[in-house]
Protein backbone atom coordinates (compact mmCIF):
# COMPACT_ATOMS: atom_id res chain seq x y z
CA UNK A 1 0.00 0.00 0.00
CA UNK A 2 1.37 3.37 -0.57
CA UNK A 3 1.56 6.06 1.58
CA UNK A 4 -0.23 9.12 2.18
CA UNK A 5 2.67 11.04 0.67
CA UNK A 6 2.27 8.79 -2.65
CA UNK A 7 6.08 7.84 -2.05
CA UNK A 8 6.71 4.08 -1.67
CA UNK A 9 8.17 3.79 2.24
CA UNK A 10 10.16 1.02 1.68
CA UNK A 11 12.72 2.79 -1.06
CA UNK A 12 14.43 5.74 1.12
CA UNK A 13 14.39 9.09 -0.44
CA UNK A 14 18.15 10.66 -0.96
CA UNK A 15 18.39 14.21 0.43
CA UNK A 16 20.63 17.07 -1.86
CA UNK A 17 22.51 19.40 -0.06
CA UNK A 18 21.95 22.88 0.63
CA UNK A 19 24.75 23.71 -1.36
CA UNK A 20 23.77 21.25 -4.59
CA UNK A 21 20.08 23.14 -4.23
CA UNK A 22 21.31 26.59 -4.28
CA UNK A 23 24.50 26.62 -6.04
CA UNK A 24 23.55 29.16 -8.28
CA UNK A 25 23.22 31.68 -5.05
CA UNK A 26 26.33 29.86 -3.84
CA UNK A 27 27.92 31.08 -6.64
CA UNK A 28 27.06 34.54 -6.75
CA UNK A 29 28.17 34.85 -3.42
CA UNK A 30 31.68 33.48 -4.18
CA UNK A 31 32.18 35.71 -6.71
CA UNK A 32 30.24 39.04 -4.41
CA UNK A 33 32.99 38.22 -1.77
CA UNK A 34 35.76 37.91 -4.56
CA UNK A 35 34.84 41.17 -5.63
CA UNK A 36 34.76 42.88 -2.22
CA UNK A 37 38.20 41.53 -1.20
CA UNK A 38 39.81 42.59 -4.46
CA UNK A 39 37.80 46.00 -3.92
CA UNK A 40 39.78 46.08 -0.40
CA UNK A 41 42.85 45.41 -1.11
CA UNK A 42 42.80 48.00 -3.99
CA UNK A 43 41.92 50.53 -1.74
CA UNK A 44 44.34 49.70 1.19
CA UNK A 45 47.06 50.16 -1.63
CA UNK A 46 45.43 53.50 -2.53
CA UNK A 47 45.13 54.54 1.18
CA UNK A 48 48.94 53.70 2.02
CA UNK A 49 50.08 55.65 -1.07
CA UNK A 50 48.05 58.83 -0.07
CA UNK A 51 49.42 58.31 3.67
CA UNK A 52 52.82 58.16 2.21
CA UNK A 53 52.34 61.45 0.18
CA UNK A 54 50.66 63.10 3.10
CA UNK A 55 53.78 62.03 5.48
CA UNK A 56 56.74 63.16 2.99
CA UNK A 57 58.58 66.04 4.01
CA UNK A 58 57.45 68.32 0.74
CA UNK A 59 54.07 67.91 1.12
CA UNK A 60 53.23 70.20 4.23
CA UNK A 61 55.18 72.45 2.99
CA UNK A 62 53.86 72.87 -0.58
CA UNK A 63 50.26 72.85 1.04
CA UNK A 64 51.53 75.29 3.13
CA UNK A 65 52.72 77.67 0.38
CA UNK A 66 49.69 77.88 -1.42
CA UNK A 67 47.77 78.14 1.48
CA UNK A 68 49.48 81.70 2.46
CA UNK A 69 49.75 82.52 -1.41
CA UNK A 70 46.99 85.58 -2.23
CA UNK A 71 46.01 84.47 -5.36
CA UNK A 72 45.38 80.84 -4.69
CA UNK A 73 43.48 82.39 -1.72
CA UNK A 74 42.05 84.59 -3.81
CA UNK A 75 40.85 82.55 -6.20
CA UNK A 76 39.87 79.51 -4.21
CA UNK A 77 38.69 81.26 -1.11
CA UNK A 78 39.61 79.68 2.39
CA UNK A 79 39.86 77.46 3.55
CA UNK A 80 42.13 75.77 1.33
CA UNK A 81 42.01 71.91 1.77
CA UNK A 82 43.64 68.90 0.07
CA UNK A 83 41.77 66.88 -2.29
CA UNK A 84 42.07 63.22 -1.95
CA UNK A 85 44.05 61.47 -4.52
CA UNK A 86 47.31 62.26 -4.81
CA UNK A 87 49.23 61.14 -7.49
CA UNK A 88 52.78 61.01 -8.95
CA UNK A 89 55.66 59.30 -7.70
CA UNK A 90 57.97 59.31 -4.93
CA UNK A 91 61.61 57.73 -4.68
CA UNK A 92 63.48 57.80 -1.76
CA UNK A 93 66.90 56.08 -0.64
CA UNK A 94 68.05 57.22 2.98
CA UNK A 95 69.08 61.37 2.48
CA UNK A 96 68.16 61.80 -0.90
CA UNK A 97 65.28 61.38 -3.88
CA UNK A 98 63.03 62.74 -5.77
CA UNK A 99 59.16 63.86 -5.91
CA UNK A 100 57.03 64.62 -8.90
CA UNK A 101 53.23 64.90 -7.88
CA UNK A 102 50.03 66.22 -7.96
CA UNK A 103 48.08 67.63 -4.68
CA UNK A 104 44.25 68.54 -5.47
CA UNK A 105 43.26 71.19 -3.38
CA UNK A 106 39.61 73.17 -2.87
CA UNK A 107 38.27 75.91 -1.24
CA UNK A 108 34.71 77.48 -1.05
CA UNK A 109 34.65 79.31 -4.09
CA UNK A 110 36.78 76.49 -6.95
CA UNK A 111 39.30 73.86 -6.99
CA UNK A 112 42.74 73.71 -7.90
CA UNK A 113 45.86 71.33 -8.27
CA UNK A 114 49.34 71.97 -6.42
CA UNK A 115 52.66 70.74 -8.91
CA UNK A 116 55.18 69.65 -7.31
CA UNK A 117 59.18 68.85 -8.44
CA UNK A 118 61.13 68.27 -5.52
CA UNK A 119 64.34 67.04 -4.68
CA UNK A 120 65.86 65.42 -1.83
CA UNK A 121 69.55 66.37 -0.60
CA UNK A 122 71.36 65.52 2.40
CA UNK A 123 68.00 64.80 4.16
CA UNK A 124 66.36 67.51 3.56
CA UNK A 125 63.55 68.63 0.45
CA UNK A 126 64.25 71.03 -1.73
CA UNK A 127 61.59 72.75 -4.29
CA UNK A 128 62.09 72.51 -8.25
CA UNK A 129 58.90 73.43 -9.16
CA UNK A 130 55.72 74.47 -7.37
CA UNK A 131 52.97 75.74 -8.94
CA UNK A 132 49.37 76.12 -8.98
CA UNK A 133 46.90 75.37 -11.62
CA UNK A 134 43.48 76.79 -10.96
CA UNK A 135 40.29 75.20 -12.75
CA UNK A 136 39.40 76.90 -15.68
CA UNK A 137 42.62 78.71 -16.09
CA UNK A 138 45.43 78.54 -18.20
CA UNK A 139 48.31 80.14 -16.35
CA UNK A 140 49.74 78.72 -13.25
CA UNK A 141 50.90 80.46 -10.16
CA UNK A 142 54.30 79.86 -8.84
CA UNK A 143 54.77 79.98 -5.43
CA UNK A 144 58.47 79.90 -5.38
CA UNK A 145 59.08 83.43 -6.53
CA UNK A 146 58.52 85.97 -3.93
CA UNK A 147 54.97 87.54 -3.48
CA UNK A 148 54.90 90.85 -5.49
CA UNK A 149 52.13 92.30 -3.03
CA UNK A 150 54.34 91.08 0.07
CA UNK A 151 56.81 93.47 0.97
CA UNK A 152 60.11 91.92 1.75
CA UNK A 153 61.85 92.04 4.98
CA UNK A 154 65.68 92.81 3.80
Amino acid sequence: MASPSGLNPSVPTLRTSWLARNWVWAAILGVILLLLVAALFVGGILLLVETSFQHSGFYGDALTRARANPQVIAAIGEPIEAGWLASGSVNTSGPSGNADISIPIKGPKGKGTVYVVAKKSAGKWGFQTLQVELAGQADRIDLLKPDEHVPSEN
